[in-house]
């Protein structure tokens, strides 16, 4: 499921949509099993200590998996990456969205870098030059290198190569 084609402009096609990797999600997993288990103790507990600490343990567990397990899984949710014939579009937000579109014609160069882990979970950091601004990173791409293949071909592959700036003879 990608953009919705409202958003997209005549002739334009969507080509790859995708979220962060999941990755993100192995912290927020931890705790939730964590949390699962610090409250079936509290339940386990002697019955004279178990009505005032059960209850702590429990809203303490709640408060944890808001803020640890909820929020991180939202943020990956919300945070999504389209590849389209003429730009790249990246929307995230849980509450307050934002969005940036980078049209293909802009970029002069793509590369990536995986680091270790990103090796181990089969993901990276895609770096998009441009000609005049920062270069744009997105991070946690999965299976980065085949995203770079595919940005390569949309960029400087197919039947019309893209066009340069000329530069002036001195």
């Amino acid at each position: 499921m990608g953009l919705p084609p409202e958003l997209l402009g005549n002739g334009e096609t969507e080509v790859l949509h995708l979220r962060t990797h999941a990755k993100a999600l192995v912290v927020p997993g931890v705790v939730l099993v964590l949390i699962a288990i610090a409250i079936g103790t509290a339940f386990a507990l002697p019955a004279d200590l178990q009505p005032w600490l059960t209850w702590v343990t429990v809203v303490l567990g709640v408060a944890a998996l808001v803020f640890w397990v909820l929020v991180p899984f939202l943020r990956w949710f919300s945070t999504t990456y389209t590849f389209t014939n003429r730009r790249i579009i990246t929307r995230r937000g849980i509450i307050n969205k934002s969005g940036h579109d980078l049209p293909l014609t802009r970029i002069v160069n793509v590369a990536y870098n995986r680091s270790l882990s990103d090796r181990i979970f089969g993901c990276g950091t895609l770096v998009l030059t441009t000609a005049a601004d920062e270069p744009v990173t997105l991070e946690d791409i999965p299976d980065v290198e085949r995203v770079h293949v595919m940005m390569t071909e949309l960029l400087f592959g197919g039947d019309q190569p893209r066009s340069l700036p000329k530069v002036k003879d001195e």
